[in-house]
């Protein structure tokens, strides 16, 4: 069977999202606490980088903040 998963399932897989403060969907939500995640119900959050978003309809704010991000470049104590 073909498994999709999700941005923040593979970030949760990756193992970095402890101690991160991101947004996702809200049925995903209990997944990224379990990992150790501090979800929020927000448009979009960036920490220390990582910029994320919740559905489609945040896209205007993701794609401004990931330009704003890109511009910026590296942050200080920045990782994956």
């Amino acid at each position: 069977m073909l498994r999709f998963a999700t941005g923040p399932q593979l970030l949760i897989e990756a193992e970095v999202v402890n101690g991160r403060k991101l947004t996702s969907v809200k049925n995903i939500s209990k997944d990224l606490k379990n990992a150790g995640a501090n979800w929020q119900d927000e448009e979009v959050i960036v920490d220390e980088g990582l910029v994320t978003s919740r559905t489609p309809k945040d896209l205007p704010a993701f794609n401004a903040k990931l330009v704003e991000e890109v511009r910026e470049g590296k942050h200080s104590g920045q990782h994956a």
